[in-house]
Formats: C-alpha cells, structure tokens, sequence
C-alpha cells in the first residue's frame, strides 16, 4: 500500500506542478495576431490547453479518491464485485476501480450501446 501512495503522491504533484505551469488567464487578444490563421493557429492552442486542464483535473480528483481509500483501507478493491484488484493492473493504473473483469464487461457494454 506505501508505494501505491508513494506513486499516486507523486503523479498528484506532478500535475500540480504542471497546472502552476500553466496557470493564469487564458486570454487571447485579436490584435495581439496578424492573419487570421494565427487566431485559429492560436485558438486551437487554447483549445487543447483547455482540454488537457479538464483531463487533469479529472485525474486529480481519482488520484485523490485513491489516496482516501488507501486511509480507509479500502484501495485495490472493486466498486462493482467487491473482488480485490490485481497488482498488475493498480501498478498499470493506480487509480483503477474495476478489476480486470468488470472493466471488460463495462467496455463491452459500452461498444455495443456505442
């Protein structure tokens, strides 16, 4: 359990650092640009700086519902069976809350109501 916190610690700081990297407005300014192929060029840049926050974010939020069910003594089992969570996959995604079998039958699910 101590190296599954140590990682999850250690990739929450790491996503720390980088939104401190990235922080601050996000503000584009028309005249700032010549052509209108910098604006989309630029508009596309913000698009995707705006995206990667979103998925960040999101990971931020497991990463620390990981870190509390490691206080619980709850981290490595499955939200669905109940079933514990194999090594190899919480070393693969530390943040996992399938286990193997029921991520597939979600997956499968979700590929044939697309």
């Amino acid at each position: 359990m101590q190296r599954f916190k140590k990682l999850l610690t250690e990739q929450r700081e790491q996503i720390v650092g980088n939104a401190k990297t990235l922080s601050g407005d996000i503000h584009v300014d028309p005249d700032d640009f010549p052509d209108e192929m910098d604006i989309a060029s630029s508009e596309v840049s913000l698009q995707f700086a705006g995206r990667l926050r979103e998925r960040e974010q999101g990971l931020l939020s497991k990463i620390d519902a990981a870190l509390a069910k490691i206080e619980a003594g709850e981290y490595g089992e499955c939200i669905v069976c109940g079933e514990q969570i194999g090594v190899a996959r919480l070393k693969a995604r530390p943040v996992a809350e399938l286990c193997i079998e029921c991520k597939s039958e979600q997956e499968k699910l979700e590929r044939r109501t697309g």
